[in-house]
């Protein structure tokens, strides 16, 4: 359901009544789906998230919209944990094997991660639940409900909840992890992994939505592999381990 070069055109949909309309002002595109207006570029606050809002990017979501999103660190894109189609998508943008992406997940809170991990050593659990919400990834075991096509030889997964409830309400209204990819790149402009606005026009014939959340930050996530004896830093990133 990503939009096409020409979304500047009105596109009558299959069944679920999907149509692309003409741009609005500087918002871009909209999409009305089952009679309802999405804004591709839709402003949602922080502090205090508009639930509406939430509901329609979690209508897309689970219809296979890829959505852009702010975290604690950069801007990252993704979309649901089921939509096989998408995740392919996202991985061969990313350079990526579609069938084995190496991609991390996004939950809502811990109780959501024990669903799909699993944690066996007490010390690993409290040394997550003392940095998460974080601006870290987390690699783990991952269990049966993980989908097979994340899990690598090892059957570990990259795990995050991000201080940001923005992403944090649409995983807990979907009600199952997103998967996440950052759009940060060292070789591009600081202001396109930043500016909301920007990402929206450099992307905006990838992604179905993108949130603006305002600034986001230009340093990415700490990596922390728990699946050895000890916890070990692969990538230092925004986060500091509190150990």
């Amino acid at each position: 359901m990503t939009p096409p070069a020409n979304a500047g055109q009105t596109l009558k949909g299959d069944e679920s009544g999907l149509i692309l309309s003409p741009p609005l002002g500087g918002w871009g595109a909209m999409i009305i789906f089952a009679g309802k207006i999405y804004l591709m570029l839709i402003k949602i606050y922080p502090e205090n998230p508009n639930q509406k809002h939430i509901r329609q990017i979690v209508d897309l979501v689970e219809i296979g919209g890829i959505i852009i999103y702010p975290t604690d660190t950069v801007y990252a894109m993704g979309c649901d944990i089921k939509a096989n189609r998408s995740i392919e998508k996202i991985a061969r943008f990313k350079g990526l094997n579609p069938k084995n992406p190496d991609l991390s997940l996004i939950f809502h809170d811990m109780s959501q991660l024990s669903e799909y991990t699993i944690i066996r050593d007490n010390t690993i659990f409290k040394l997550l639940k003392r940095n998460l919400p974080g601006p870290f990834t987390f690699i783990v075991q991952a269990n049966s409900q993980i989908p097979r096509m994340f899990k690598n030889k090892k059957k570990t997964v990259g795990i995050r909840i991000p201080d940001n409830s923005i992403v944090l309400e649409i995983v807990r209204e979907l009600g199952r992890p997103i998967i996440t990819t950052s759009i940060h790149d060292p070789d591009e402009i600081i202001e396109y992994t930043t500016d909301p606005e920007l990402i929206h026009e450099k992307y905006i014939d990838f992604a179905d939505i993108v949130i603006d959340g305002g600034y986001g930050k230009n340093e990415a996530s700490t990596i922390v592999d728990c699946t050895g004896g000890e916890p070990e830093i692969l990538r230092q990133g925004l986060g500091i381990l509190e150990l």
